[in-house]
């Protein structure tokens, strides 16, 4: 049975999943970490790719990203992957895949899950046991969005605008909105939805956004899709 091709439509938020080849680390250093940052937010220019949220993990990454065209997300993923696998392998003397296969990404409903989306990605690396708290650590995007840092790679999206009418007042409501974190459900939803494809949204988005595409944007009937407990 043939895959079926990624839902990208333009416009849309997009959650992507990159993972490295059974799991194995994608970076051995600092160095490894700001050159893929540097890779995203070049070709995100390039394409004309807004990046929302993003984390880098040890052997996976995640971001959150609207595409302006169809092509957009798929060509700036590809030249991101294509350079990072050359110098991770130069330098690791290495040859070979680094990805498990290509990129898992899907379309999220924005008013219902982008900013559950942006927590998700933000309290990554508190799920793995690598930070207590976001803000300790470097490499995702709370920094921006709680005011420690200026991130030239994120572009808010116009929904974070909507948190408060001040920079201090919008870094203090996201702070509490990552504070409160994510339910159980909505983290397996986010997970899941991204690996398998499937658009994640209430039955009228699902319903409007087949209108849209010839690809199925759901397994079965329109609504949120069915989803296993497994998360990352």
């Amino acid at each position: 049975m043939s895959r079926l091709p990624r839902l990208t439509l333009p416009g849309y938020p997009h959650h992507v999943i990159q993972r490295g080849n059974n799991r194995q680390p994608i970076f051995v250093s600092s160095s490894d970490r700001q050159f893929l940052l540097d890779l995203l937010q070049e070709n995100a220019t390039k394409f004309d790719v807004a990046i929302h949220a993003y984390v880098l993990m040890g052997n996976h990454f995640h971001l959150l990203a609207t595409p302006q065209s169809t092509d957009g997300l798929p060509q700036m993923m590809q030249a991101v992957g294509r350079r990072y696998v050359r110098l991770f392998n130069d330098s690791q003397g290495r040859t070979g895949t680094l990805w498990e296969g290509r990129y898992k990404s899907t379309l999220i409903q924005t008013d219902r899950y982008l900013l559950a989306c942006m927590a998700y990605i933000d309290l990554n690396p508190v799920r793995a046991g690598v930070a207590m708290q976001p803000g300790e650590y470097p490499w995702s995007s709370y920094g921006h969005y709680a005011g420690v840092r200026t991130d030239k790679l994120i572009t808010p999206h116009p929904l974070y605008w909507e948190l408060g009418n001040t920079p201090f007042a919008r870094e203090a409501a996201y702070a509490d909105l990552v504070r409160a974190g994510v339910t159980a459900q909505q983290q397996t939803d986010l997970t899941q939805s991204a690996l398998r494809g499937w658009a994640l949204g209430g039955g009228d988005f699902v319903t409007d956004l087949q209108k849209k595409t010839e690809r199925r944007v759901s397994k079965g009937t329109a609504g949120r899709p069915v989803l296993d407990k497994n998360s990352e």
